[in-house]
C-alpha cells in the first residue's frame, strides 16, 4: 500500500470537521463517516493559540474527557487519513489535547484527541 493512501481512522468531533481548518491543514477535505465515541463526554477549553482561533473561528473548541459510563457518547466523524496527516493535525491541536487509540460504536480502531 502507498504511504499517502489513508490508512488511519481519526475520529472528529469540533473543529476538524470545518473544511476550512481541513484544507490548511491536510491541504484536502476529508472522507469519513458518521460515528461514535462511546464512554466520553464533551466539555470545552478556552483556546489561545491565535492560528488555532484565527482558522477555526473560535476561541472556544470542543474537547473529550473519559467518563467510563458505556451510556455516555460522543458523536462525530471518523476520518480517513494518512500518517503524514496524523502529524499535520497532531501540529494543529494545541497542548491541551493529546491524541490516543480508541475503539468507536462501530467496533473500529481510531485515532482521537481527548483531555490532555
Amino acid at each position: 500500500m502507498s504511504a499517502d493512501q489513508p490508512t488511519h481512522l481519526l475520529f472528529t468531533y469540533g473543529t476538524l470537521q470545518q473544511p476550512e481548518v481541513q484544507l490548511d491543514t491536510f491541504g484536502r477535505l476529508l472522507e469519513g463517516e458518521d460515528d461514535a465515541l462511546p464512554g466520553y463526554t464533551v466539555d470545552y477549553a478556552e483556546i489561545a493559540d491565535p492560528r488555532v482561533v484565527d482558522l477555526s473561528g473560535l476561541s472556544v473548541h470542543p474537547i473529550v474527557r473519559e467518563t467510563g459510563n458505556p451510556l455516555d457518547k460522543v458523536v462525530g466523524r471518523a476520518l480517513r487519513v494518512t500518517e503524514d496527516e496524523l502529524e499535520a493535525a497532531d501540529e494543529y491541536e494545541v497542548s491541551l489535547y493529546r491524541r490516543i487509540s480508541v475503539v468507536l460504536a462501530s467496533g473500529r480502531p481510531a485515532w482521537v484527541y481527548v483531555a490532555a
